[in-house]
């Protein structure tokens, strides 16, 4: 079937396509027939009942500096579309929020990947408490007594904003760390909600392992090993990716999270495990499709896409 595939995304012309999940998605999109639109984020609006874009019509081809051609700007009712993919980076803000509002708002005929509600309604470093015996101790608060405290129980700690993204102001912080008063300063000023304060894990040395979900099935993953004197292992803070294989436990993982993951609509998610510890369920824009293909495993967009037009049959059915 050839279908009508929306894609909201940041700038289409300053992505790098080498690396970029929403990219993959595209070309495999194409490469079924499927027509593409797309927009920005800060062109879509909502009118009574309508929802409306001001898209152009896409064409990709993976060249860098080349990878994107786009017709005239022109609205059109989104409803129009068979699937919209909400692929905008976070950080998850009013703004994303907003967005998701405004998505939710499309008929069931249109498939809106991931499903908006859930996206809003799944925080990824809040969601992942759903299930407390996968993680490593975590607080979420702002409160200096709690985290003292929580400090105080289990040493060395990791905090980080609750709805940063891309490894941005993590920190670890030991349990008589001099520098605490100042960076509970720092975050006072700078986030106006609570942060998240974990367990300091010794083996994030060994590896971040980044598993991608389609509809609840792991399907593939890298390893993401910290930079020499950083503790964060995103490849766009300097980590390094290897190919790797599930443990035994990581497979455990998996199959506990996968059903509420499928039962959400949540089509394409991204969980970090490290050292047998769920740290995150990423179900904004997820990413390591591209990573995961060129190390020589399989390409998950072609996953994806059979999960979608699956879930597009099963409607129409």
């Amino acid at each position: 079937m050839s279908l009508t595939v929306a894609v909201q995304m940041d700038p289409i012309q300053a992505i790098r396509i080498a690396g970029d999940t929403t990219f993959a998605l595209l070309l495999e999109a194409q490469a079924r027939g499927h027509r593409l639109i797309y927009y920005t984020p800060d062109r879509l609006s909502l009118q009574g009942r309508r929802v409306t874009a001001r898209v152009q019509d896409l064409s990709v081809q993976d060249v860098e500096g080349a990878h994107a051609s786009l017709g005239e700007i022109r609205r059109v009712d989104l409803a129009e579309a068979d699937v919209v993919l909400m692929r905008q980076d976070p950080p998850f803000d009013m703004a994303y929020v907003t967005a998701t509002h405004i998505l939710e708002r499309l008929p069931a005929s249109t498939l809106v990947v991931n499903d908006p509600r859930e996206v809003r309604n799944a925080p990824e470093k809040l969601f992942v408490l759903d299930f407390p015996e996968l993680m490593p101790p975590t607080l979420i608060s702002r409160d200096k007594a709690e985290i003292e405290a929580f400090r105080a129980e289990h040493g060395t700690v990791v905090m980080k904003p609750l709805h940063g993204h891309g490894g941005a102001a993590v920190f670890r912080v030991s349990e008589r760390d001099p520098n605490f008063g100042s960076m509970f300063d720092l975050f006072s000023a700078t986030f106006r909600e609570a942060w998240v304060i974990q367990r300091f894990l010794e083996k994030i040395t060994e590896g971040d392992k980044r598993i991608i979900l389609v509809d609840g099935e792991p399907m593939g993953a890298i390893n993401r090993v910290p930079a020499v004197n950083d503790i964060r292992s995103n490849m766009v803070r300097g980590g390094a990716a290897a190919a790797s294989d599930l443990t035994e436990r990581e497979r455990e993982i998996c199959a506990t999270i996968g059903p509420e993951l499928r039962r959400r609509g949540l089509i394409l998610v991204g969980i970090d495990v490290i050292d047998g510890h769920l740290t995150e369920i990423n179900v904004t824009s997820p990413t390591g499709i591209r990573a995961i293909r060129r190390l020589g495993g399989p390409d998950l967009a072609v996953s994806v896409w059979d999960a979608i037009e699956r879930r597009l049959a099963a409607r129409g059915a």
